[in-house]
């Protein structure tokens, strides 16, 4: 099979005409927004061989954050009280 001749990428294709496009051509003009609403992760390689899917990676998370939440105690405001105990 032959390759097909590269064509310039700025280029319409024949069909389509530039008055089609009132708005003009902008590329990139959703790419923010793509980028705003996309929760998409990539792992490293060592940590996706961990999980053999998308299921097991939510489940361990889940219960990471339940682990921190049940174990973290809320700090106290040092009073300086501490202080006065100790040189007693």
């Amino acid at each position: 099979m032959k390759k097909d001749k590269e064509t310039d990428k700025d280029e319409l294709r024949p069909e389509y005409k530039r008055a089609d496009f009132p708005g003009g051509l902008v590329r990139g003009k959703y790419a923010k927004r793509l980028k705003e609403s996309s929760n998409i992760v990539v792992l490293r390689p060592d940590v996706a061989q961990a999980f053999p899917n998308e299921e097991a990676v939510n489940k361990a998370l889940l219960s990471l954050i339940d682990i921190a939440q049940k174990t973290t105690r809320p700090t106290r405001r040092s009073t300086g009280s501490a202080k006065k105990r100790a040189s007693r």
